[in-house]
């Protein structure tokens, strides 16, 4: 179980650092690094959930809280809404 979270994590981190631009590059995998080892299994699942959203929806939801595509007000939302890099 303890691989499958690690592999998971390191998907997680990959994902938010490399995204398609730099702005959102640098804000994601700000807050992936700081928060991955804290969170269990549930939020780093959340945490996938959400990565899975465009650029573009996650700048919005953060910068204007714009939630254009529905993304839920969950722990990982927050969270990532009150991060400052």
């Amino acid at each position: 179980m303890n691989n499958k979270l690690e592999i998971l994590k390191k998907k997680l981190i990959y994902r938010a650092e490399y995204r398609g631009t730099k702005e959102m590059d640098i804000l994601l995998s700000s807050f992936v690094n700081k928060y991955i080892h804290t969170f269990d299994e549930d939020l780093l699942i959340a945490l996938d959930e959400f990565l899975k959203f465009e650029d573009e929806t996650i700048l919005n939801f953060y910068q204007h809280d714009i939630s254009e595509k529905n993304i839920e007000k969950n722990k990982i939302s927050g969270i990532f809404k009150d991060f400052k890099i």
